[in-house]
């Protein structure tokens, strides 16, 4: 004991500044792991029942399940009925509400984030999240733009000058947003912060990047665009409706409610509805037909001679003939993958909500949630449709490279024509008298 007395004597103190910052990582430790495990493991507060006045009224003598049962079946009616009258309303109006949709998705994933982590008053975290949306939507707009009306762009020096440098004033933009976020870092908050940096970045590749894509969609032609969210919609309804009536063995854990019986009927259902809805809009230029911009009118117009793909075709089968429209082949895989693979985006949105211990991302339409709720599976269907056109159905756009042909200089237009001619008069489709005209 004596010596060990002496030793300590002996021994110096550490220097302040040594324990000071000992301290600071304690405290910083302390901050990250016990906080945010406290984060994780609290839930976040239950879904209110937001359904209106009148219709708890006039269910009220309704066992809970019945209740239910009406509340979506007649709130389901209602967004249909919005469906339709959007779709008439014409293909730039469905581009908007494509786009407050996608907004409010971002809107009800950055809120779980921010009710998560409120309490740390993250600094800038709202801020910063709206601002990467804007810059993201900034990009995938002006490259769709200038894809798509490449005429108008060309015709307005503003938007002519803004196309050309689109690529390099998105990356600036975005550096700015990184640089901010950067500068708001806290300490003892590090963590957190990057966790709600890639919380940002993941919900923007979910929610805008798929958006987009649905745009695409539509601008090569209504039919890509209303026939894959119906099928989407069908599969969701017919598989409520046999996995209420029928339903007995679960189907995943994930969401409890889900049957085989639903997941089944409502597969065989999507295929049929998918076949005649295709045999309807078909035989309607209005919905085949890409949206083009007209610069006589100055507007957009959705008007062109329908391809093969919409044509009526003799198709031989044993012992029988059918007609039908080559779409419709195609609208069996659409209406498939609807039914077997949509279906895991909403299970995969079930995991997120019940990793943070809510029933539904938001209170936005009662007895569906939130307009997430709705749209999970859409986006996944999204993807599937635009490497589907890209894969299977789109070649070469004739007038676009004819567009791009005409913003040559003189020199580099007569060169493309020159090597063109050659190589047409090498495969023998012109002839000596026309090359030397």
């Amino acid at each position: 004991m004596t010596e060990l007395r002496q030793r300590a004597v002996r021994e110096p103190d550490a220097p302040p500044e040594d324990k000071e910052s000992e301290s600071e990582a304690k405290v910083d430790g302390e901050t990250a792991s016990d906080s945010e495990s406290r984060a994780e493991t609290a839930p976040l507060s239950a879904s209110a029942d937001d359904t209106p006045e009148v219709l708890n009224r006039a269910l009220s003598n309704l066992s809970s399940r019945w209740k239910n049962w009406w509340v979506r079946g007649i709130l389901t009616l209602a967004m249909i009925a919005f469906f339709f009258i959007i779709i008439y309303l014409g293909p730039m109006v469905l581009m908007i509400i494509v786009m407050c949709v996608q907004i409010k998705c971002f809107h009800e994933i950055i809120t779980i984030g921010y009710n998560v982590y409120h309490s740390y008053d993250l600094p800038w975290f709202r801020t910063l999240s709206w601002y990467f949306l804007l810059c993201v939507n900034y990009f995938f707009y002006g490259e769709t733009v200038t894809d798509y009306f490449f005429t108008l762009v060309q015709r307005e020096e503003p938007l002519r000058i803004l196309s050309k440098y689109h690529r390099f004033i998105s990356f600036t933009l975005y550096l700015i947003g990184f640089c901010m976020f950067v500068l708001s870092l806290v300490k003892k908050h590090y963590r957190l912060q990057f966790y709600m940096f890639g919380w940002t970045h993941v919900t923007l590749l979910i929610v805008v990047t798929q958006s987009h894509l649905v745009i695409h969609n539509l601008f090569e032609g209504m039919i890509w665009f209303i026939v894959p969210i119906s099928c989407v919609i069908c599969n969701d309804i017919m598989a409520y409706m046999f996995g209420f009536f029928f339903g007995r063995t679960p189907l995943i854990k994930l969401s409890p409610k889900k049957t085989w019986e639903g997941f089944i009927g409502g597969f065989f259902a999507t295929v049929v509805f998918g076949l005649l809805l295709s045999y309807v809009m078909s035989g309607y230029r209005c919905f085949v037909c890409p949206v083009e911009y007209n610069n006589d009118t100055n507007s957009f117009t959705v008007d062109c001679e329908p391809s093969d793909l919409f044509r009526l075709q003799e198709y031989n089968i044993p012992e029988t003939t059918v007609w039908m429209y080559p779409f419709q082949i195609h609208s069996i895989a659409l209406s498939t993958f609807a039914s077997l693979i949509g279906p895991f985006g909403g299970f995969f949105a079930s995991g997120f909500k019940r990793a943070f211990k809510i029933k539904d991302f938001a209170n936005t339409i009662p007895g569906h949630g939130g307009i997430m709720d709705r749209f999970d599976c859409q986006y996944l269907m999204a993807t599937f449709v635009n490497v589907y056109i890209a894969s299977f159905i789109r070649g070469p756009n004739p007038s676009k490279l004819i567009q791009q042909f005409l913003t040559l200089r003189p020199d580099q237009q007569l060169h493309i024509f020159n090597t063109l001619r050659s190589h047409l008069a090498d495969k023998g489709m012109l002839t000596a008298a026309t090359e030397d005209e």
